[in-house]
Order: structure tokens, then C-alpha cells, then sequence
């Protein structure tokens, strides 16, 4: 379903509206009628904690979402896009596509979360159903005299960047090969304003990466290694911020094959990093935020076919050290140790991978945030701590003591691609540190990134994880 958000300066007679109220005595003379406003004073005195009212009447739906007075804002905020996700749920049953959203509570960052939160919920992928019939637009109008256009129009890009996002995710690998992904890459490019160049197996060939080109030595299809930038002319950084995102859109393990049950189901996703990326550059062309940021994204599949990379192989990597492969269902990192070898060449003063990574960081936290780590300072952690927390992509710092160094050693090459089970997220990190000089930070988004049922406003699949907080992370960094 697409959204759209508009701004408004009234509530339209016979529209379902939804009001954030912290005094119910505000919504006298409202949609809410006395009976129903006498049903939530009742149901409040019983549960003082009841903070969520929905009322359907013949095609309309009125709710009404009461904040907590003692949860922080950014708990706040959270709760009520929990909420909208309810109602969502049910403007899709009544099938219903206006709505309108008041603000009773003096606090317009809520409704402006109630807005976010309803139109992300209201997100699906139907592109392969035979019989799905076009949905009307959903239309979510923002009824403040506190909220300005530019805050709308802002959200609307950003929420437009997550979608896309999504899609990228939910398309399986018939359809998004590598190649297909450098193709829509160069289409995203050009519809947001950035520049992209996609290499291609020749042009990988020349540059050694071969990280990249042994994972996918197993494919009949050709890798791709893309190189987005955003570079407005006015720009507060004088050197780039450089994100990084795992772009395998299919991995089967390789020759370690994936065989516990239901492992290979979902593994259109292990390119979420990469799609986080496309999303991220999308949003920050869109919304014109002046810093200047590279996008790369090294692409294959990884199968058991062909000439496939088996445990024992030594490979020469960009940077020129070699790698020990002791299973080739750890090449995420060997991937993604090429590109971070390759952002060399811009200087950085920033570096921030995306990716699916590692069974071990969903084991560690489950899908409610992602796993941290890196050489970046404490303020830049702390920074992308909070931007996590305002859009409730959580970080978990994991320790990066140089103790965990011993267990990608090797006997016969610089280093091996796997350590053994305990800290397993932690010394994939150790791995890709080995290949980048500048500050840095490596974000495990295997929990969050894709759901095989459906959680609130993030829904089922792709949840486009990354985009929003590196977005919120970036467009305040140099403030």
C-alpha cells in the first residue's frame, strides 16, 4: 500500500481520526462522542495504565492513544507507533484509506511518531500476487498548527527511502541477482540525485578483490561492486563518512551447505546491509543533508557450484593479506573485508558496515536491536546510541578487547575466517577490523532485519533496519 502525509488544518467531517491526549477532558465536542468518552474515563479508573481506546462505527474509526507521563519521550514515541500499528491493522480490515491525526497532548514530536508508525505499518510486498487488486492510497493527515511542512515532507522521504528498503529485502533471488541489484542501484541513483557506479567481474578481477570474487566462485552469475556517493556542494565534512553494506542475495553456505531446518528459508535477506545502504543515500539525497557519504556494496550470491571456495583454500584479499577459509558459510565478512580494504582510497573519517553477519548476534539479543562493535570514540557510539534509541533501532555494544585477536589467527595465512562458537559476533568484527585503518563501526543487523512473523509497525520480512537510524545518526552529525 502506498502513503501519503499531509498536512492539515482541520478535521474532516466524517474522516476516522486519531487523537494523542494527555486531558480527556479535550475531547469534549470532538468525534468522540460522551457515551464513548464516559467508556474510556471508566476503563482509565479501573487500569490507570490503559493508554489505548479504539472505537468502530459504521466505516469510521476513532482512537485514542494516552501517553505516559513518567516513560521518557523517546519511550513515548515508541509506544504510540506501537499503537498505530493496531490501528493500521484495522483501517486494512474496514478498508479504509483516510485518516486524520490530532494532537491533544502540546507534544507534536508524538503525533509527528503517530504519522511514522501508522504509515510504516501500513507497508506490504504483493508484487508476486496473481490476484491482488490496486489499493487505494492511504492518506494520513496531520491535523497541528505545530508541525510544518518541511518536518512532513522530511518524514515522508525518509519513510519512501525505508520501502524501498524493504522491497529490496523481500525480492528473492530469482529476481535480484547481483547484477540486477547494480541495475536498480543505478535507477535509485538517478531517481534520488546521487551518482552510482557499478562495477563489473572484469573490473573486479582488476582490483583483487579476492574476498569477493572466491565467494563467488560457486555462481554461473557475475559479482558487482557498487560505489554510491552523495556529495551536495555545500558539505560540513571535509572528509567522507563511508557506509559499507553486505550485499549477498542468496547464501547458501556454500559447500557448508546450511542444512538445520529452516535455515536456507530466509536467506534472501543476507543482503539487508546492502539494501540499508541504497536506502540510507536514497533518504539523505532526498532530504539534501549536507555531509558528504560513499555507499559501497560488494554483491554476489554464495553456492555450492562450479569451482566453489571449500574450507582449506587460501584466498589474497584486496588488501593484499591472505585468509585462511575454515567454512565457507562465514563470507559475509570476507565480502565485506574488500570494500572496507577499498574505502581506503577515500580517507575517511568515518566507517560504518551493515550486516546480516552472524547467528551468534541473534543468539546473543534476538530481532529487538542490533549487535555493536568498533574503533570509532566513545562520543561517536554514544551518538549513534541515541539516534538508535529515538527510532527504536537499539544498539548492543559488544566488548572488543584485544583478547578475542587469538581467534582468527592462522598457522599457514595471516589470518582465518572463523573463530570458534563463544564470541562468535565479536570475532567476525576482529576479522573485519584487520582491514580498516579509520575510525570505525560494524553493525550485526541479523536479528532485526528480517521477521518471520509479523512484529507491530516493522511487519513480516524486510524491515528496513538501518535506514532510520543512520539517518536520524547522520543528519545531526556535525551539530
Amino acid at each position: 500500500m502506498s502513503v501519503n502525509i499531509i498536512l492539515a488544518n482541520k478535521i474532516e467531517e466524517g474522516v476516522s481520526t486519531l487523537f494523542i491526549c494527555s486531558d480527556l477532558s479535550r475531547l469534549k465536542g470532538s468525534v468522540i462522542s460522551e457515551r464513548e468518552l464516559n467508556y474510556i474515563i471508566k476503563k482509565r479508573s479501573e487500569d490507570p495504565k490503559a493508554d489505548f481506546f479504539l472505537f468502530d462505527s459504521l466505516g469510521r474509526i476513532a482512537a485514542v492513544i494516552i501517553p505516559s507521563a513518567t516513560d521518557s519521550l523517546n519511550d513515548r514515541k515508541e509506544t504510540i507507533r506501537r499503537r498505530a500499528a493496531r490501528v493500521a491493522a484495522k483501517l486494512q480490515e474496514e478498508q479504509i484509506y483516510k485518516v486524520s491525526l490530532a494532537d491533544l497532548s502540546g507534544e507534536p514530536q508524538l503525533l509527528m511518531a503517530l504519522a511514522e508508525g501508522l504509515a510504516l505499518a501500513s507497508y506490504s510486498f504483493l508484487k508476486y500476487k496473481t490476484d491482488k487488486k490496486d489499493r487505494p492510497e492511504l492518506e494520513i493527515a496531520i491535523v497541528s498548527d505545530k508541525i510544518s511542512q518541511a518536518e512532513i515532507t522530511t518524514l515522508k522521504n525518509l519513510l519512501k527511502a525505508v520501502f524501498l528498503t524493504r522491497d529490496l529485502v523481500n525480492e528473492p533471488v530469482g529476481y535480484l541477482s547481483a547484477e540486477k541489484l547494480g541495475e536498480l542501484i543505478l535507477e535509485t541513483a538517478q531517481d534520488y540525485g546521487f551518482s552510482a557506479q557499478v562495477f563489473n567481474k572484469k573490473k573486479i578481477e582488476s582490483l583483487k578483490m579476492g574476498g569477493l570474487l572466491a565467494v563467488n566462485k560457486g555462481s554461473i552469475d557475475p559479482p558487482t561492486f557498487s560505489v554510491l556517493e552523495w556529495k551536495p556542494a555545500k558539505t560540513v565534512n571535509s572528509k567522507p563518512i563511508v557506509l559499507v553494506g553486505k550485499g549477498v542475495v542468496f547464501d547458501t553456505g556454500g559447500i557448508n551447505l546450511k542444512t538445520p531446518p529452516g535455515s536456507l528459508d530466509t536467506m534472501k535477506c543476507d543482503m539487508s546491509g546492502a539494501a540499508a545502504v541504497i536506502g540510507t543515500m536514497a533518504a539523505l539525497a532526498a532530504n539534501k543533508v549536507p555531509l558528504h557519504v560513499l555507499g559501497l556494496i560488494p554483491a554476489t550470491d554464495n553456492r555450492p557450484g562450479g569451482n566453489a571456495l571449500v574450507p582449506g583454500d587460501i584466498i589474497t584479499m584486496h588488501s593484499g593479506a591472505t585468509v585462511e577459509v575454515i567454512n565457507t558459510d562465514a563470507e559475509g565478512r570476507l565480502i565485506l573485508a574488500d570494500a572496507l580494504s577499498f574505502a581506503k582510497r577515500y580517507e575517511p573519517e568515518l566507517v560504518i558496515d551493515l550486516a546480516t553477519l552472524t547467528g551468534n548476534a541473534v543468539v546473543a539479543i534476538g530481532t529487538h536491536g542490533s549487535v555493536a562493535m568498533g574503533t570509532a570514540s566513545p562520543d561517536i557510539q554514544q551518538k549513534l546510541s541515541e539516534a538508535g534509541d529515538k527510532v527504536c533501532e537499539r544498539l548492543a555494544w559488544f566488548p572488543f578487547w584485544k583478547d578475542y585477536d587469538d581467534a582468527i589467527k592462522s598457522e599457514i595465512a595471516d589470518m582465518k575466517n572463523l573463530g570458534g562458537r563463544e564470541g562468535g559476533a565479536i570475532t567476525a568484527g576482529k576479522f573485519l577490523a584487520k582491514f580498516v585503518d579509520a575510525p570505525w563501526v560494524h553493525l550485526d543487523i541479523a536479528g532485526p532485519a528480517f521477521l518471520e512473523k509479523k512484529e507491530n509497525y516493522r511487519g513480516l520480512g524486510g524491515t528496513g533496519v538501518g535506514v532510520r537510524l543512520l539517518y536520524r545518526f547522520l543528519e545531526t552529525y556535525k551539530s
